[in-house]
Parts: C-alpha cells; sequence; structure tokens
C-alpha cells in the first residue's frame, strides 16, 4: 500500500494492519474513507461560505469551515468505524438506524449552505424583492402608528378651524345682509328701502359684532394653533428619523436567514428550482449516508472476520488478566493476614 492508500484507509477508521492481511477489502474501505474525506471537505466549503454571509469576513469563515469540515469528518469516521458486522441483517439495521438519522442530518446541514451558493443569482433577485416588499410593509406599519399619533392633534386643529370657518360664514351673513338692506333688496330679513336706515345700522353693528367675534377668536387661539402644528412638526421630523433609521438595516438585508427565506420563496413560486434544491440535498444526504450504507449491505468479508477474531481474543486476554490480577490480589491478602496472626 501507498501512502495516499494508507490515508484513505486512516480517514475510513479501519486497520491498516488487519487489511494487511486481507488484501481483497483494501479497495472497499478505501473508497469508503475517500467518500469521509471529501464529505468533510464539502463540509468545510458549506460552513465557510455561511460564516462568510454572516461576518462578513474571509479569515474568520475559513478558521470556523476547516474546524466544522474537520469535525464532521471525525464524526463520520467515528459513525462508520463503529458498525460491526456482526449478528444478521435486522440487528445490523437497528443498530445503524441512528447512525443513519445522523448521516441524513449531516447531509441536510452540508447541503444547505452550498444550494445558496449554487442559486445564488436567483437568490440576490429574490432578496430585492423582499427587501421592497419589506420597505412597503414597514412604510405601511409607522405611518399608520404615527397617523394614530396625530390623531388627536388633528382632531384639536380640526375643532379650532370649524369654529373659525362657523363665526366667518356668521360675519359673511352679516355683511351680505347689509348690503342687500343698503340697496335695497327685499327678503324676508330686509326691509326693501334702499339707503342707511335703522336696520342698515343695526346689521352694521352685526356685521362689526362677528368681525371682532371672529377676530378675537382667531387671536386667542393662534398660540395653541402653533403648539399643534410645532407637535404635528415634531411627528413629522420623528417619523423621518425613524424610517431613515431603518433604511440600512432593510438595504442590508442579505444574511444567511435572509438568503434562507429567499431560498424558500424561490422554491414555493418556482418548481424547477424547488425540485433542482431538493435533488441537490439528496445528492448530499447521499454521499453522507453511503458509507454507512456500504458496511450495512456489504457482505461479510475475511476484515470483518479478522477484526471480530482480534476483538475476541482482546476480551479474552482482559478477562484473563482480570482473573490472574484477582487471583494474585487474594493471594497477596493471605499472606497479610498470615503476617498479622
Amino acid at each position: 500500500m501507498n501512502d495516499i492508500q494508507r490515508f484513505l484507509i486512516m480517514c475510513s477508521g479501519s486497520s491498516t494492519e488487519i487489511l494487511k492481511k486481507t488484501p481483497t477489502d483494501v479497495n472497499k474501505h478505501i473508497g469508503i474513507g475517500g467518500v469521509i474525506l471529501f464529505t468533510g471537505l464539502l463540509a468545510s466549503l458549506s460552513a465557510g461560505y455561511a460564516l462568510f454571509t454572516v461576518f462578513d469576513n474571509v479569515y474568520i469563515a475559513t478558521a470556523f469551515g476547516l474546524f466544522w469540515g474537520l469535525m464532521i469528518f471525525n464524526l463520520d469516521r467515528y459513525i462508520v468505524a463503529s458498525m460491526k458486522k456482526s449478528g444478521n441483517f435486522f440487528r445490523q439495521l437497528f443498530i445503524a438506524i441512528p447512525r443513519i438519522a445522523i448521516a441524513v442530518l449531516l447531509g441536510i446541514v452540508i447541503s444547505k449552505p452550498l444550494e445558496l451558493k449554487i442559486f445564488e443569482k436567483e437568490i440576490h433577485k429574490q432578496l430585492n424583492i423582499i427587501v421592497n416588499r419589506n420597505k412597503t410593509e414597514l412604510q405601511k406599519s409607522i405611518d399608520f402608528r404615527y397617523s394614530d399619533l396625530a390623531k388627536p392633534i388633528d382632531s384639536e386643529r380640526k375643532e379650532i378651524y370649524t369654529k373659525i370657518d362657523a363665526i366667518r360664514n356668521e360675519y359673511n351673513l352679516a355683511s351680505s345682509e347689509l348690503e342687500k338692506e343698503i340697496v335695497g333688496t327685499q327678503s324676508e330679513t330686509t326691509t326693501g328701502r334702499e339707503g342707511y336706515g335703522t336696520n342698515a345700522k343695526r346689521k352694521a353693528e352685526l356685521k362689526q359684532q362677528k368681525f371682532e367675534e371672529m377676530q378675537l377668536y382667531i387671536q386667542q387661539m393662534q398660540p395653541r394653533l402653533a403648539e399643534l402644528n410645532s407637535e404635528i412638526d415634531a411627528l413629522i421630523k420623528q417619523k423621518e428619523k425613524e424610517i431613515l433609521d431603518a433604511k440600512p438595516t432593510e438595504e442590508n438585508y442579505n444574511g444567511f436567514a435572509a438568503r434562507m427565506q429567499a431560498l424558500d420563496e424561490l422554491g414555493t413560486t418556482n418548481a424547477i428550482l424547488g425540485t433542482a434544491a431538493i435533488f441537490i440535498a439528496l445528492v448530499f444526504i447521499s454521499l453522507e449516508t453511503a458509507p454507512v450504507l456500504v458496511k450495512l449491505i456489504a457482505p461479510k468479508g475475511p476484515y470483518d472476520y479478522l477484526l471480530e477474531k482480534h476483538e475476541h481474543s482482546f476480551k479474552v486476554f482482559s478477562k484473563e488478566s482480570i482473573q490472574i490480577m484477582d487471583i494474585k490480589s487474594e493471594q497477596r491478602i493471605k499472606k497479610e493476614i498470615n503476617k498479622s496472626l
């Protein structure tokens, strides 16, 4: 065996010394080691890309990607190495179910960041749609909230202006009645006699009274209207500031969770893309479960017989060693008792 073969056998978690005695099983274990190695590399790339979208720092992403890849590599190696070809097929299947479940979970975890990279262009387009939608919803939410805050102020301003309009209408009516009285227009409220008589004088006094009443009310309400207008201006400035502060957050909505949301929406609206994403996930699940399934389905080979024999010999040796230690310990205790007597 050359160095590459020994390295791949090490990746598979198999014993090189035992495989030297079973050359027919070497290629099988080299293949298992290769799958475990490349699964670890893919996991490293996947985690590195995922962390790069979060931190936007290539050094942090690289460091964590290597750490994650080594962890997945070691976990896969342990899962495969811990499977023994002992007992019938159903017993082996029962033992393998937790390992297969872990492998499926790891396949899904590894596949998602790589799916984000594969569909990056489509995701960027969908992110723009999501950002614009979020901006619209945010604008509506802020408008509604500040509209509620401004309602009492608008209501009070409307009451003041309504009363001013009512007094102005009374003044305009008095002015019209005075004009009709002076020109001699006949109506229910005028005498129809032309000239500035007693009725005209009374109507002129009423007109002056309404004018003074209007001016006095406007003068009294002017400070309050200024306060109300100031409150409205303050609300408008506060609203504009809130929208301006939220703008960078909305425009930079492109993190890992945002990309996952975009991919999920694309899978819902675009059947082809959704199917492609499912098949990509299945490919990685297949890669992750392949070593476990190969170990499970493959018939018991020479390597498995020798490994079982080696472990059995070790167990027998361990029991004998324990028995010998127990005997020696018992003899030593008896000697100590005899000495004490």
